[in-house]
């Protein structure tokens, strides 16, 4: 038995442009953050990212002067 094709059925979409309309209406029904939360959101990232960059960095130096330390009481 042979595959139906769009030819053989005019009203039917192409699946790309009813993938597209889907879309269109998934992003009709998303409710977007105000310019203020968005602004409140990327000062808390900011402010998290400065944070963690801090503790990381700090977590770094300890790290590595105790790596020293102990490679030369091994040394000798």
């Amino acid at each position: 038995m042979a595959e139906k094709s769009l030819l053989d059925d005019p009203t039917k979409e192409p699946a790309i442009v009813r993938f597209v309309k889907d879309e269109r209406a998934e992003v009709q029904k998303v409710e977007w953050p105000s310019r203020k939360d968005t602004r409140n959101l990327t000062i808390v990232v900011l402010a998290l990212t400065a944070v963690m960059s801090a503790v990381l960095g700090s977590l770094d130096l300890v790290l590595t002067f105790l790596y020293s330390t102990f490679q030369s009481l091994i040394r000798g």
